[in-house]
Formats: structure tokens, C-alpha cells, sequence
């Protein structure tokens, strides 16, 4: 990490449960800076994340009251809770990781959070968002955009990664990525760049070091 790196604002969008990739973006800054009012873009990591399956990476979606083709400011996304998304993913998850090493550890509380209601994206990105960082041990206080701004002058010391973490590249070799192991990396080979949550429930109050750091975890 340089000098330059860490006296900097990171700018970046909400994510539902980010990949690793956003929190080792995040942890080699000193400011974060949250765009609200960008246009939604589907097919991104606002409303998805992956997680691990015994078949390979597994997608959860969070459904959008206009659909994933609208033109809407990110403040003003709604969600579609219609069906019980929450209490889907939220097996998802407990099927998923029921045997990960730190689940348990964490499961009383993230249940509680998959148990309130939701109406705009934001929002819920949010909230997971501060409960990934107390899980973490990380502290970390955001700043809110209040109007959007196309482009940055390098000079104001912001980095501008808005919509460049996409699941596309999810299976990139990202450099320093932290390697470790997964629930079912026998059956599926090491997955990388997965939700946060993969490294947590798998190698819990280690995962803030791992971030930090390269190499693989003991």
C-alpha cells in the first residue's frame, strides 16, 4: 500500500455483502465516500453476492420492486419483498456454511438481521455493509455523496471505484487476495473473490488479518 493509497477517500457504491476484493479495496484507504446518487446498474454487485456451494459459487439476488433494467437513482431503489427473499437466502446461507468453522458463531445475529424488513436497497446494503464491520472488529464511518459527480480530479486524493467491481471478473486472481479454506474446496478447487461472508464464516476473527495481508491462512 503506498502513501498516496492510504491518505486517500475511497468512493464506491453499496454492495449487497461485497466480494473480498471490496474490502481489501476499502482497508487500503483512510476515508470511505458512498455514491448515492448514481443510476442502478444491473447485473452488478448492488443487489448480488456469491457464495460458496458444494457445486460451485452460488448466486443470491435481492429483487427490486421496478426490476433489474431500471434507470433509477440508487437512493430511490426499492426492494420487491413480494416473496420472502430474506428467508430464502437466509437458508441459503444456513445450508451453505452449517458446517464452517465460525457459522455458529455468527448465526443468532446475522439471523436477526435477514429477520427485519427492508424498502429500499440502500439501505439493507447498509446495514449488512455495518454488520460485515463489527463482525470485522473494522471501524469504519462513512461519508454519503450528495449530488454525482462523472469524474474526480486525481488531485482531491479520491479514488474512484464506482462500478469497477463487477461479478464478471468475479473469478479473477486479485492481487493479494487472501487464500484460505473454503467449506467445500475438495469438491470445487479454491473459489476466489466470493461475499465477504465466505471468508468470515470460514476463518472468522482471523479474516481482518488476512485482509491485511498476503499469503495463505494456517
Amino acid at each position: 500500500m503506498t502513501a498516496a493509497q492510504k491518505n486517500s477517500t475511497l468512493l464506491i457504491e453499496l454492495q449487497y455483502f461485497p466480494p473480498i476484493s471490496y474490502y481489501k479495496a476499502l482497508i487500503e484507504h483512510t476515508i470511505l465516500q458512498i455514491e448515492r446518487y448514481e443510476h442502478y446498474q444491473k447485473l452488478s454487485y448492488r443487489n448480488r453476492c456469491y457464495i460458496a456451494g458444494p457445486n460451485g459459487p452460488i448466486l443470491l439476488s435481492v429483487p427490486l420492486a421496478k426490476g433489474k433494467n431500471q434507470r433509477t437513482i440508487m437512493k430511490d431503489v426499492r426492494i420487491s419483498n413480494e416473496e420472502r427473499w430474506q428467508a430464502l437466502h437466509w437458508k441459503t446461507l444456513v445450508s451453505a456454511y452449517r458446517r464452517s468453522p465460525w457459522f455458529e458463531y455468527y448465526e443468532e445475529d446475522l439471523q436477526g438481521l435477514f429477520e427485519q424488513p427492508y424498502q429500499f436497497l440502500v439501505d439493507w446494503n447498509l446495514a449488512c455493509f455495518e454488520w460485515v464491520n463489527r463482525a470485522l472488529g473494522y471501524s469504519c464511518v462513512p461519508t454519503f455523496t450528495d449530488r454525482f459527480e462523472k469524474q474526480y480530479d486525481p488531485a482531491t486524493g479520491i479514488t474512484d471505484a464506482r462500478d469497477q467491481l463487477k461479478p464478471g471478473e468475479r473469478e479473477l486472481q486479485y492481487p493479494n487476495a487472501p487464500v484460505y479454506t473454503q467449506v467445500f474446496q475438495d469438491r470445487t478447487g479454491f473459489l476466489p473473490n466470493l461475499s465477504i461472508l465466505d471468508l468470515l464464516f470460514c476463518e472468522g476473527k482471523h479474516s481482518l488479518a488476512l485482509l491485511g495481508e498476503t499469503g495463505r491462512a494456517e
